[in-house]
């Protein structure tokens, strides 16, 4: 494990969640941060005019279902860099599943979140604060995004702050439950 694997993912003082971003916003490529080697390696280049559509990352001290620390996808006025830590608010989540390679289906959420210091959508308390239409363009591109990788993202349900709070705290659990057992 590595020092951003380790941050806290839930600050207990004000519950808000600590994101670290892989993907900047706009970007053609897609990053992921790998743990044992404390590294950003290149994932995917997006075909000519496909790019994230926001900062993407982690929770850290989570794990989802997939066995990955839980996604992020941050509303924010720039992008930040990759590797760059970020407090957030989340607002909600789209549960979902991905169909890997192999055929088998494994849950595989976006949390959907706000940067604490974003001016742009710091008034976004919930889903119901975003413009019309944003959740099916998020979920479109994620369909489209793991087309590109010879996968299937089907949504199943969209949900409130609250619930994903939920999904954050099961991850943190998972994650610790994880770290507690023998190395092989």
């Amino acid at each position: 494990m590595t020092a951003l694997s380790l941050l806290p993912a839930i600050d207990p003082g004000s519950q808000e969640v600590t994101a670290v971003i892989e993907t900047p916003k706009g970007s053609p490529n897609k990053y992921k941060f790998d743990e044992k080697g404390c590294f950003f390696r290149l994932g995917i280049v997006l075909p000519k005019g496909s790019y994230f559509p926001y900062d993407f990352g982690f929770i850290p001290s989570t794990r989802g279902e997939d066995g990955d620390p839980l996604d992020v996808l941050v509303l924010m006025d720039d992008p930040a860099p990759v590797g760059c830590v970020l407090t957030v608010r989340l607002i909600g989540a789209i549960e979902a599943e991905q169909r890997e390679k192999d055929g088998e289906w494994e849950r595989n959420d976006r949390l959907l979140a706000v940067a604490c210091k974003s001016h742009l959508h710091g008034h976004v308390q919930d889903l119901d604060g975003l413009r019309p239409n944003l959740l099916e363009e998020i979920e479109a591109f994620f369909s489209y995004y793991n087309s590109q990788r010879g996968k299937k993202f089907k949504p199943l349900r969209r949900v409130g702050r609250s619930k994903a709070g939920k999904l954050v705290q099961r991850g943190v659990a998972s994650f610790e439950q994880r770290a507690k057992q023998p190395k092989q």
